[in-house]
C-alpha cells in the first residue's frame, strides 16, 4: 500500500524504520514503535491519535524486536483513531478482509484484498436465525424473551455469529487463507439484523416512536462478538437512519453513487420490503413499504428466492402458443422467483389469459385452435379454483406441477400495486416527474433477474425507456466492499445518514389512494402507461 495514497482501506500497512535500542537510547520497545509509526504516517492520517491496544502489546513488542525494529506496521484506520495491531518484517502482499451482506434470511460475503482491491473469494448461506422466526417482527418478539426462556436475544446473536463463522470458513478455504489472517470485516444489514448481531435489544424498533438503540455503531474488534478471524480485526458496521432504513440501503446508495450524482435518479431495493431512495448530490429522500413478499417467495405457494431451480424467465410465443421457461442454473423447475412471476403474469396479460383486474380467464372458444389447446392444457379447474400450470409434474424438480393459482396472482397484484404507489408517492413529495429521472437503479436479486419491460407491462415500474433501468446486483454487499477499501466511502456513509430525509408511508394518505389506483393492469389511468396495450374485460382473448 502506497503511503502517499489519498484514500485508505480499513487496514493499511505503514513502513517503519527505527534505530535499535542502545545505551544512549533505551526507549521502551513499544514506545519506540509508536514513535517510528508516527513519523511514517501519511500526512492525512498523522493528526489522528495512535494507540496500541492492551491485547496486542506482548505479541507486538516481541514481533517488533524479532524484525530488528524495522518492517511494516498494520494499522486499523478508524474515523478518529489509528490502532497498531500487528508488525511484520516484510510488506504484506495481501491484506484479506471480509464484506458481509447480513440479510434476514440469507447471508452473502466476499473476501477482498485490501492491497490490490481484488476479490479473493465469494460465498453465501442461510441465516440460522430463521429457526427462531421467519421474519423480523417474530425475531424482535423472540428476543424479548417471552417464548425463549429470557435468553432469546443471546440465542439470536449466537445464530448470526455462527452463520457468519461458517461463511468465514468457506471464504478461507476458497482463497487458501487461514481465517486468522482476515484483518477486517464490514457489515451491511437492516437495522434489526445489526442489533441482533451486536446483542442489542431491538424491542423499541417496532414500537412508537420506533427508536433503535444505535444508529452508527463505533468500530470494534471481531473477537468481542465471537467472530473467528484475527482477534484484532476491525468490524465496521454500516450506519442506519432509523428502524426501517438500515445500513443495507446506505450501502446501496454508496454502490450506485446516487449521493454524488448531478442528475436526479432513483434506487429501488426489493426484499422483504421495497425500499426506495430518490435524489442526487444535493438531496436524498427515501421511504419503504411492504411490496416484497410476493416477489421474494413469501406469499406465492410456488414462490421462492432466486436460487437453483427457480423459474427466472418466461416467454410465451403467441403465434405458436408455446410457453418457454428458464431456470437458475438450468435445474428442473421447483418454484418461481420474483422475476419469473413478473414475466409470467405480464405474458399472460398480453395473451389475455389474465385480465386487467388480475384474474385468470379460461376462455376456450376464442382465437385459433392452437390458442384453445394452450388454454385447455395450461388452465385447469381445481378445488381451489383456476390455476395456470407453468411446468408439469413430469418436468419439475420435485414431482409436482409448478402452478400459478389465483391466490398467488392476487398477492402479485397487491405487490405490484404497492410498488408503483411507493414510487409515485415518493416522486410526488418533491415535485418530480418520472420522466425527470436520469436513471433508476434496481438492486438485489430482484434487480439482477427482472425484465423491466415486463414490470412496465404490469404497471409495477413507470413507463420509461428500458435504458433508464440499471441493475446493480447486490448493492448491500457492494457497498460493504467499498467501505473496506475506501475511507472516502466510510465518510460518505456517515454523511448520507445525516443528509437523507425519510418519509413514513404508513400514515401517508396519498400512498393509500395511489395504491388503490394501481390495483389494475397496468393502472386505472392507462395514460400513465402509453406503451402497454389496454384490453377490456369483454375482450378476453382474440390473439392468434
Amino acid at each position: 500500500m502506497q503511503q502517499n495514497n489519498k484514500d485508505f482501506p480499513l487496514v493499511t500497512s505503514v513502513g517503519v524504520v527505527a534505530e535499535p535500542p542502545s545505551l544512549q537510547d533505551n526507549t521502551a520497545d513499544l514506545d519506540r514503535l509508536h514513535a517510528a509509526v508516527s513519523r511514517s504516517l501519511p500526512e492525512k492520517l498523522a493528526t489522528r491519535p495512535l494507540t496500541i491496544p492492551f491485547q496486542v502489546m506482548a505479541g507486538l513488542g516481541r514481533r517488533f524486536r524479532r524484525a530488528g525494529f524495522s518492517g511494516h506496521a498494520l494499522i486499523n484506520v478508524a474515523p478518529h483513531q489509528l490502532t497498531i495491531v500487528d508488525f511484520l518484517k516484510t510488506n504484506p502482499k495481501k491484506i484479506p478482509a471480509m464484506a458481509l451482506d447480513l440479510g434476514t434470511t440469507h447471508l452473502e460475503a466476499t473476501l477482498i484484498d485490501l492491497v490490490s482491491g481484488n476479490n479473493l473469494a465469494h460465498t453465501h448461506g442461510p441465516n440460522a436465525q430463521m429457526q427462531y422466526g421467519a421474519d423480523i417482527l417474530s425475531r424482535i418478539h423472540y428476543a424479548a424473551g417471552k417464548a425463549s426462556g429470557q435468553n432469546g436475544l443471546l440465542k439470536l446473536q449466537h445464530a448470526a455469529v455462527d452463520s457468519i463463522n461458517l461463511l468465514i470458513e468457506a471464504l478461507g478455504e476458497e482463497a487458501g487463507i487461514e481465517p486468522e489472517y482476515i484483518r477486517a470485516i464490514s457489515v451491511s444489514g437492516n437495522t434489526t439484523m445489526v442489533h441482533l448481531l451486536l446483542g442489542l435489544s431491538p424491542y423499541h424498533i417496532c414500537r412508537e416512536p420506533y427508536t433503535p438503540m444505535t444508529g452508527a455503531p463505533d468500530p470494534f474488534f471481531a473477537a468481542e462478538i465471537g467472530l473467528r478471524i484475527n482477534k484484532q480485526a476491525l468490524v465496521w458496521v454500516l450506519p442506519n437512519i432509523g428502524s426501517y432504513f438500515g445500513g443495507d440501503l446506505i450501502s446501496g446508495i454508496l454502490a450506485s453513487g446516487l449521493d454524488e450524482m448531478e442528475k436526479t435518479s432513483m434506487l429501488i431495493d426489493v426484499g422483504t420490503n421495497a425500499e426506495v431512495v430518490l435524489g442526487n448530490k444535493d438531496w436524498l429522500i427515501a421511504c419503504a413499504g411492504a411490496a416484497g413478499p410476493a416477489l421474494e417467495g413469501g406469499v406465492a405457494r410456488m414462490g421462492m428466492r432466486a436460487g437453483p431451480g427457480a423459474i427466472e424467465h418466461v416467454r410465451l410465443d403467441r403465434e405458436n402458443w408455446q410457453l418457454t421457461v428458464s431456470t437458475i442454473d438450468d435445474q428442473p423447475a421447483v418454484g418461481i422467483c420474483g422475476s419469473g412471476l413478473i414475466e409470467l403474469v405480464a405474458e399472460l396479460y398480453l395473451a389475455r389469459v389474465v385480465d386487467l383486474r388480475g384474474k385468470l380467464c379460461r376462455d376456450t372458444v376464442s382465437g385459433t385452435k392452437k390458442r384453445r389447446d394452450f388454454i385447455c392444457k395450461h388452465l385447469l379447474e381445481t378445488e381451489e379454483g383456476l390455476v395456470f400450470v407453468v411446468t408439469s409434474a413430469e418436468t419439475s424438480g420435485h414431482g409436482r406441477p409448478v402452478v400459478l393459482a389465483q391466490v398467488d396472482l392476487d398477492a402479485m397484484m397487491r405487490s405490484k400495486a404497492a410498488m408503483y404507489a411507493i414510487l409515485a408517492t415518493l416522486v410526488s413529495q418533491v415535485g418530480v416527474e418520472f420522466s425527470d429521472l436520469d436513471r433508476i437503479y434496481v438492486a438485489g436479486a430482484f434487480g439482477k433477474h427482472i425484465d423491466p419491460g415486463s414490470a412496465i407491462t404490469l404497471g409495477m415500474l413507470p413507463d420509461l425507456p428500458i435504458a433508464t433501468y440499471v441493475s446493480v446486483g447486490n448493492s448491500s454487499l457492494h457497498g460493504a466492499e467499498l467501505v473496506l477499501l475506501s475511507e472516502k466511502a466510510r465518510i460518505r456513509s456517515r454523511e448520507i445518514r445525516r443528509k437523507i430525509t425519510y418519509i413514513e408511508l404508513n400514515v401517508n394518505q396519498e400512498f393509500m389512494l395511489r395504491f388503490s389506483g394501481s390495483r389494475f393492469i397496468p393502472h386505472t389511468d392507462p395514460h400513465l402507461f402509453p406503451s402497454v396495450p389496454i384490453f377490456s374485460r369483454e375482450d378476453p382473448g382474440r390473439n392468434g
